[in-house]
């Protein structure tokens, strides 16, 4: 099983490189029967997220997909468990031992996976896809100059061991305005206000370790995550994909991402 899938278009246009961590529901052979087999694949799997944004190769982006599951390997969270938040909300780790709502998820009802068994995993699938992304980045940057990476992510409209009330439509993040220039986070926060969608700035996400990690404003390359409630492109279940609601959020993605790749460019 590879770590990741790289997308190429027949030529690159844009300086934006998609990042998709957390579509992928592949579980290692040596972990095949290490978790509940009632809870995989994973329900905060971010489905469809890669066929949602398949269009960037129409634009020229260059994209990165995991393969692994979250549930091995949370390649949004610190590698060394810094929390990312600290507002009482559930907190999973690189490699979690619960879901979202604190349920267990191992057979073995495990409170922890051990700290050996976390450097194996970060050693062989969260180092690759930084790696991995961090080469797409300089890619871009050697063409253009200037690089950024749009971290694509989804999650369910209502997680109560996140917050007690329903996310809204589309959250933006940038560590609070510390991985992009204003000029290109107003840009996109213009634009993906003006559809029908309620928009959300850095609450109640403000970017995990991705985004955090490869913002680097002084060096030209910029990081930004949106973060979807999952009913935007599903049915009302988050358990199908609505081609409807798709078709109109893809319209939004692309135009906003057209944008920002122009405004880059100048």
């Amino acid at each position: 099983m590879t770590n990741y899938i790289i997308t190429r278009p027949a030529k690159i246009l844009s300086p934006v490189v998609l990042s998709i961590p957390h579509s992928g529901t592949g579980i290692p052979e040596e972990l095949a029967t290490d978790f509940k087999p009632e809870i995989l694949p994973a329900d905060d799997t971010d489905w469809f997220i890669d066929d949602l944004y398949a269009f960037g190769r129409e634009l020229g982006m260059l994209t990165i997909k995991a393969n692994i599951s979250r549930l091995v390997i949370d390649l949004n969270r610190n590698p060394n468990g810094v929390p990312l938040y600290n507002d009482g909300r559930v907190i999973t780790s690189v490699c979690p031992a619960t879901d979202f709502n604190g349920n267990l998820i191992y057979v073995d009802e495990r409170q922890a996976v051990s700290d050996q068994e976390i450097g194996r995993r970060k050693e062989k699938y969260f180092s690759p896809y930084y790696t991995g992304v961090q080469q797409l980045l300089d890619e871009v940057h050697q063409k253009f100059g200037v690089a950024l990476l749009w971290d694509c992510h989804s999650i369910r409209r209502y997680v109560p061991g996140i917050r007690n009330v329903a996310f809204p439509d589309l959250i933006l993040g940038t560590a609070d305005s510390t991985t992009i220039p204003a000029k290109h986070e107003k840009l996109v926060t213009r634009k993906l206000a003006s559809g029908n969608y309620q928009l959300s700035l850095n609450t109640p996400f403000k970017g995990g370790n991705i985004t955090r990690t490869f913002g680097k404003p002084d060096s030209k390359q910029y990081a930004i995550q949106l973060e979807m409630s999952k009913d935007v492109y599903m049915d009302d279940s988050e358990t199908r994909y609505h081609p409807a609601r798709a078709e109109k959020i893809q319209q939004l993605l692309r135009e906003t991402l057209q944008k920002l790749s122009q405004q880059l460019l100048d």
